[in-house]
């Protein structure tokens, strides 16, 4: 499955954005869906995920009451809407794809990646 994210940008603290994923190929129905990003010289971090049917999700501590992640199967799309925006959520973020059975939070379970979005928050 290719991935392709979209929608990043520069933000002033406490905006919003929506990144977008698009998948093609594959069966995207099939995969537990994640985002995950990567600020300057940081390891990259979980930052949400959601089950396959869009049931069940899971939010980084830090996102949480902030981030909202949710897929839409019939357009092959995932969908990471980031409210009261910091600057510490400045970041690449990625998309990413679990063919496993269960979902994960720790990208090492995830198969598939995009080339990322830059997101820019300024204080």
């Amino acid at each position: 499955v290719q991935l392709v994210e979209s929608g990043g940008g520069l933000v002033q603290a406490g905006g919003s954005l929506r990144l977008s994923c698009a998948a093609s190929g594959g069966t995207f129905s099939s995969y537990h869906m994640g985002w995950f990003r990567q600020g300057p010289g940081q390891e990259r971090e979980f930052v949400a995920a959601i089950s396959r049917s869009g049931r069940n999700t899971a939010l980084e501590d830090s996102v949480k009451g902030r981030f909202t992640i949710s897929r839409d199967n019939a357009n092959r799309a995932v969908y990471l809407q980031m409210n009261s925006l910091k600057p510490e959520d400045t970041a690449v973020y990625y998309c990413a794809a679990d063919s496993g059975l269960l979902m994960y939070t720790h990208s090492g379970s995830y198969d598939y990646w995009g080339q990322g979005t830059q997101v820019t928050v300024s204080s």
